[in-house]
């Protein structure tokens, strides 16, 4: 009898084993840690930040069409201000602004858009010389067109112009960041519209320059869907691809 109850024994006790391997198995499988991290950041005035905006030409009051909006302090943030215009009237400015590259590495434009409640009667291209009509490919032949009264031109998944890898310095950019003692300029801080700017001629290059200039046509036709204050908002995407 005792020979025939034995391997019960034995069956119970790795039935025990295995029961506690799997009960230990569970405990490990709910266990959790609890750590920490600090982390900071710097919030800077649009001119100053690591991609950041420059101003260049006038608006109708003789002020930068990019400036402050409001109060210039630690909440500041910049607008485009064109002034009055009139219907059947086309107003280019082939610097509205400029977008300064301030990363440690290649960031790309993909695409802009415009919104708005009223229609736009707005033209975006990007481009590398600041006075040159870049709607004309004999004059500015490095313009691409992006954004056309309401319609995104430029597909969001392609790469419209790279800006070149910058230098985290505010108070400058540069044409060709291969040799940055020879070709760089100032953004020197204009104390009227409280931005950075330029008026510096020489040419930006799609992935050797860390700026481009931003050129907006504004086309009111005779019929307009009314009179008064329009307003809305650009937005430029970037996209930036990191090596490991």
């Amino acid at each position: 009898m005792d020979g025939m109850r034995w391997p019960r024994r034995v069956h119970k006790k790795f039935f025990i084993i295995g029961m506690l391997i799997l009960i230990t198995a569970m405990v490990m499988a709910t266990q959790y840690a609890v750590t920490k991290l600090g982390y900071d950041f710097n919030i800077v005035h649009p001119s100053n930040g690591n991609l950041r905006f420059i101003g260049s030409d006038n608006s109708s009051d003789g002020v930068r069409l990019l400036r402050v909006a409001g109060t210039n302090n630690t909440k500041a943030s910049v607008k485009l201000v064109f002034g009055n215009l009139s219907t059947n009237q086309t107003f280019t400015y082939t610097a509205a602004f400029g977008i300064v590259n301030e990363e440690k590495f290649a960031v790309n434009i993909t695409h802009i858009n415009v919104t708005s409640s009223n229609w736009t009667y707005m033209k975006i291209w990007l481009h590398g010389d600041r006075d040159a009509d870049a709607g004309s490919n004999i004059s500015d032949p490095s313009g691409v067109f992006m954004f056309n009264n309401g319609t995104i031109v430029n597909a969001s998944n392609a790469t419209a112009w790279v800006l070149a890898a910058g230098n985290n310095n505010a108070s400058d950019m540069c044409s060709n960041v291969s040799d940055r003692v020879n070709n760089s300029c100032n953004t020197t801080w204009d104390q009227t519209s409280h931005v950075r700017f330029s008026e510096n001629d020489t040419n930006a290059t799609s992935g050797l320059s860390d700026y481009v200039w931003i050129q907006i046509t504004i086309e009111i036709i005779n019929v307009v869907d009314y009179a008064g204050p329009h307003s809305g908002t650009i937005f430029i995407n970037f996209e930036a691809e990191l090596s490991p």
